[in-house]
């Protein structure tokens, strides 16, 4: 799956440290310094049933900055983010409008790529849809099956009393939970997101998960392969699987270990994929290979809209490329995200925006003089507040006191001010915030 194209990044002198940033699996903050030098990153991408919104976004700008920040440390990253280009909500959101699922998830795809290019994210160095991972996802699945760690359910009933037939095949939990007791870094259920069983099944409910599916040895076994239905796109799967489509959890799984080692730095997503999504495809990667998926899980927070969840349920989406259609800037875009803590719930609202221009405004009246002072001050505050837990906020503070200096303060009297000076600004600016000034 082709990628988007990305803006080269100036380089810095000097470097950083690799960053604090909070771990979900240990409830800390980590020094995410990679193992060998190099970072390895997974970001699990968008289903492609609708546009890009601003939880979508601000996920992807705030691992952005992730990979910014590594890439000033000095460490090359690898990284990779999948396209669930098949399933459920996809093939439900297809047959609603009357689309073709596939030109259906290509479009959103495109608009998905366009968006990220326009908010200036550095593109992953492999985007892959589930569609394309199928081929590796199955002799997986067999494996599993084979070594006992997963099983294939008879006909029966699921989720609200729906008939189902015979085959779809199950991860089996409790197995895989008890592969390697000897082991301290071995996954058992819960053990990246720290939930109990009790939070744990609500949550597997709401986020894809069929505890009521007749047949399953545990509730919260997730789907590997899902035998073919009528009406629905399958695959071959292989000698033993039988016509069908992957599950959710496998895809990300596979495509992780395709492309980069176990255990690579950072799984990364929103919070609402800590559990099950995350949590699963950790069980699923320690069986496969057995090693841990990931060193450390990194989840950002919930957007709203204007005190509310925002959902398409609700109807009060707010997306990307509405507001660029409606010609706002997508640095003022990605500011209005920059100036709220990845890990903070939060709002989205017209005030936002309007600060957010505002400030960029600002920023670009001070980046055109010809000279400038106090580069090297904001390189180390950009690069401090950045280093301890991404905290953007506290970055684009340091940028407005250096902005303020240079339109009115010491800069504007000729006060140590050079044309070297205005460039590291900008350099600063555009490598770390990713804003172009």
């Amino acid at each position: 799956m082709k990628r988007w194209s990305s803006c080269p990044v100036p380089q810095l002198p000097g470097t950083s440290p690799a960053p604090l940033v909070h771990d979900t699996s240990t409830g800390e903050l980590e020094r995410l310094e990679p193992r060998e030098g190099r970072a390895g990153l997974y970001v699990c991408g968008i289903t492609p049933y609708d546009a890009t919104h601003m939880g979508h976004a601000a996920t992807y700008v705030n691992f952005d900055l992730l990979n910014r920040v590594w890439r000033d440390a000095g460490f090359p990253v690898d990284y990779v983010q999948n396209v669930t280009d098949v399933d459920d909500p996809l093939l439900e959101r297809a047959n609603d409008t009357g689309a073709d699922w596939r030109e259906l998830a290509e479009e959103q795809t495109e608009l998905f790529r366009t968006d990220m290019a326009a908010l200036n994210v550095l593109a992953p160095d492999h985007y892959v849809g589930a569609t394309e991972a199928v081929e590796w996802i199955v002799p997986a699945v067999e494996r599993l099956v084979e070594r006992g760690l997963a099983y294939r359910v008879p006909e029966g009933t699921g989720q609200d009393g729906r008939s189902e037939p015979a085959g779809d095949v199950y991860f089996d939990v409790d197995a895989a939970g008890r592969l390697r007791a000897d082991d301290p870094d071995a996954w058992v259920i819960g053990s990246t997101c720290r939930l109990d069983r009790e939070r744990m099944l609500p949550l597997f409910a709401d986020h894809g998960g069929d505890p009521e599916r007749t047949g399953k040895r545990d509730p919260l076994d997730p789907l590997l392969w899902r035998v073919k239905r009528e009406g629905e796109p399958f695959w071959n799967g292989g000698a033993s699987l039988g016509e069908g489509r992957p599950g959710w959890h496998i895809e990300c799984s596979v495509i992780a270990l395709q492309y980069l080692p176990a255990p690579f730095t950072v799984q990364g997503g929103g919070s609402d994929l800590a559990f099950p999504h995350h949590d699963m495809g950790a069980g699923h990667s320690y069986a496969l290979s057995g090693e841990p998926m990931a060193e450390h899980f990194v989840h950002t927070a919930m957007v709203g809209l204007d005190g509310e969840k925002m959902s398409k349920s609700k109807g009060n989406l707010v997306l990307v490329s509405t507001l660029r259609r409606e010609g706002v800037d997508p640095a003022a875009i990605r500011l209005a995200i920059l100036a709220n803590h990845y890990r903070t719930d939060w709002f989205w609202t017209d005030d936002l925006l309007e600060q957010a221009k505002h400030r960029l405004a600002t920023w670009r009246e001070a980046a055109v003089k010809p000279e400038t002072a106090g580069a090297d001050s904001l390189l180390e505050a950009v690069r401090a507040a950045l280093g301890q837990d991404l905290n953007a906020p506290a970055a684009l503070i340091a940028v407005d006191a250096w902005a303020a200096r240079n339109l009115g303060g010491a800069a504007a009297r000729g006060a140590g001010a050079s044309a070297e000076d205005a460039a590291l600004a900008r350099a600063t600016v555009e490598a770390l915030l990713g804003i172009e000034l």
